[in-house]
């Protein structure tokens, strides 16, 4: 287990003001905010922290342990890092960084298609020990060519989007101009100027680029066009032909992320997918859907035998990772809080994050007297 914690530093929460104060807000806006009025960002979290755990102080128990098989490869700990677009906007070199991070420590770091560094990057870094997220092209060639360099590279895991048949209204990032194409205002400047870390970070690093993307998009093409390329080249709704498509074509692990309904679980359980990540984009799509706790729970309690059911979205700590697999889950994933670990501390932050997050579940899997993370819907308080 990493012991490498920066004791300034000992909870998400400190990593989250720390980020804010060295990452220009427009570049924080997008990492931090959710769509419409913020609701469902907030709920996930706080519905997830209404659960509690029953300690059993007189059971015997002995030997702690934090790890967990997952597609039969076993993880040093029951998380992994949610894929996150531009992540080197928010933090130059992020991608890297925490692709490295989550390599060092065993456990899975997912890629998203519209991330800074490209899959033969992440692969190589990670030794080919890393999850693709798929944004589904228009065009099946497209599609192919990127599951064809995706398996080349060793990827195993392949992940499909299932909550993007449109893009969130998040008033911040229209505000800020980081809409498709982006727009670089004197307001943003400013608080580039207010950033001189993050500036010259991005400087040595250079200016982030979706790298997956790069051999398919056109040389010299204006960030006017560049947003036109991006609407017409993908297309986010998903349906049964594409699914089942996928399916056939990819050799590998499938599973789908975004289902947030006993009715998609059953569909993905019937395309013969693999897995399923109850997910709602963390509060970034459908501001007036349920968080993701509660549709965990009727899908861990319905087909929970039938396939694996992990979740993201609104889980931020160490006793957040506990109350979801306490609910049914078998695997967590966290995107933001490994980017306020990033952004706070640079090149340190993965591995900071990563140790908060051990800690902190070990801690509360020793307070309730639980050995294992398969144990912990026992501790469950249930009034």
């Amino acid at each position: 287990m990493s012991d490498y914690i920066d004791s300034r530093f000992p909870d998400i929460p400190y990593l989250r003001e720390r980020a804010k104060r060295r990452i220009p807000g427009f570049a924080f806006d997008y990492l931090d905010g959710g769509c419409n009025a913020e609701v469902n960002l907030h709920r996930n979290t706080k519905e997830i922290r209404d659960i509690q755990l029953q300690p059993y102080y007189l059971r015997e128990y002995e030997n702690i342990s934090l790890e967990t098989e997952l597609f039969g490869k076993k993880y040093s700990a029951p998380f992994g890092i949610s894929p996150i677009g531009l992540q080197g906007l928010i933090w130059p070199g992020a991608t890297e960084i925490l692709a490295k991070a989550a390599f060092e420590e065993n456990i899975p770091f997912t890629l998203s298609t519209v991330g800074t560094a490209s899959i033969e990057k992440v692969a190589e870094i990670t030794e080919g020990n890393a999850w693709f997220q798929l944004y589904h092209p228009v065009e099946d060639t497209l599609r192919d060519d990127i599951l064809n360099r995706a398996a080349a590279a060793g990827i195993e895991v392949l992940v499909i989007l299932a909550d993007v048949p449109s893009f969130g209204y998040r008033s911040k990032e229209i505000r800020n101009g980081l809409a498709i194409p982006p727009r670089m205002t004197m307001r943003n400047m400013l608080q580039i100027a207010s950033r001189p870390n993050w500036a010259l970070s991005t400087l040595m690093h250079g200016q982030p680029h979706f790298e997956t993307l790069r051999p398919y998009i056109p040389k010299g093409m204006s960030l006017k066009h560049l947003g036109l390329f991006m609407n017409k080249t993908f297309n986010g709704k998903l349906n049964e032909d594409r699914v089942k498509a996928l399916r056939d074509r990819w050799k590998g692990k499938l599973v789908i992320k975004g289902v947030a309904t006993e009715e998609d679980a059953q569909k993905s359980i019937d395309f013969g997918l693999d897995g399923i990540i109850v997910s709602n984009h963390g509060g970034r799509q459908l501001d007036m859907g349920e968080s993701t706790i509660n549709p965990l729970k009727r899908i861990v309690a319905k087909y929970g035998d039938q396939t694996t059911v992990m979740m993201d979205s609104g889980i931020r700590t160490g006793p957040d990772i506990a109350n979801t697999l306490a609910s049914g889950a078998h695997f967590t994933f966290l995107g933001r809080s490994f980017m306020y670990g990033v952004g706070a501390l640079g090149k340190k932050g993965g591995r900071h994050t990563i140790g908060i997050l051990k800690k902190q579940l070990l801690q509360v899997m020793q307070q309730v007297c639980c050995e294992s993370t398969l144990d912990l819907p026992n501790h469950l308080f249930k009034p």
